[in-house]
């Protein structure tokens, strides 16, 4: 039972789709980060199926863009999307390291927070507008690659502060077990990734690793440690290479 109860916090902290309220106490939230990337393939299934209907009954591919741009968010409520706008904040602040800690902390949107969420949905609409239905099922792996990664780093990076929700649920969790299960959750779905086109497949992963290790060097340098929005950030980002380089790689012909 308090494995459905794990189970439930997860979809209810990442995600929109409704749970029963259940107790965010200790014994509850040991797990929760197992389910992270489960959140990730329900998105995976919804996007295959949306992004199959659309491109066998829309005209044109400006719908495609748009709904698959968009269903994320409505999927998750937009927690890793408000992770990445206050990211940019920070950064783009050039601050000290507690500066930017602070600007994290921040419920309010700056300049660079707004113009870096343009830029990340015009990037990503452009891309999209590019996918083909065989391309479908590799982009649906990539939910679960980012949040298994981001979840691995929630429970082994160091906090950058001793509050937040990041610190959250490194405190609850079962660390050991989160990192195993996290890690054969990244396998699987790298796996089925490789499975369904060899070239798409190992770009992306390429493309999630590069990105993991930047994720792991700003974290670091930067902040001192993850923190909840930085692990946001991180997600946004994986995606959206994931995505850009599968597109790329068909684009010129590889499969």
């Amino acid at each position: 039972m308090y494995l459905l109860k794990s189970c439930a916090i997860a979809f209810s902290m990442y995600s929109k789709i409704p749970m029963p309220r259940v107790d965010w106490n200790e014994k509850n939230m040991k797990y929760a980060m197992c389910f992270f990337p489960v959140v990730g393939a329900v998105l995976g299934v919804l996007e295959v199926i949306v992004g199959g209907l659309l491109l066998d009954f829309a005209t044109g591919k400006f719908l495609l863009a748009a709904a698959m741009t968009l269903l994320p968010v409505l999927v998750t409520g937009g927690i890793h999307m408000d992770g990445f706008m206050d990211t940019m904040d920070a950064l783009s602040s050039y601050s000290d390291r507690e500066k930017k800690l602070a600007i994290l902390k921040d419920s309010n949107s700056g300049a660079f927070a707004i113009l870096g969420m343009c830029c990340y949905f015009l990037w990503n609409a452009a891309v999209w507008s590019e996918v083909t239905k065989d391309m479908l099922p590799v982009i649906a792996c990539g939910y679960v690659i980012s949040r298994s990664m981001s979840g691995f780093s929630v429970v082994t990076f160091p906090a950058a502060r001793n509050s937040g929700l990041a610190r959250t649920f490194q405190d609850g969790a079962q660390k050991k077990i989160v990192r195993a299960v996290t890690s054969l959750c990244f396998l699987a779905a790298g796996a089925l990734m490789l499975v369904q086109s060899p070239v798409l497949g190992a770009a992306a992963l390429a493309a999630a690793v590069l990105v993991f290790l930047y994720y792991r060097h700003t974290c670091k340098k930067q902040f001192g440690g993850i923190t909840g929005d930085l692990a946001g950030y991180f997600l946004q980002l994986c995606e959206l290479a994931m995505l850009t380089v599968i597109v790329l790689a068909g684009g010129i012909g590889w499969r």
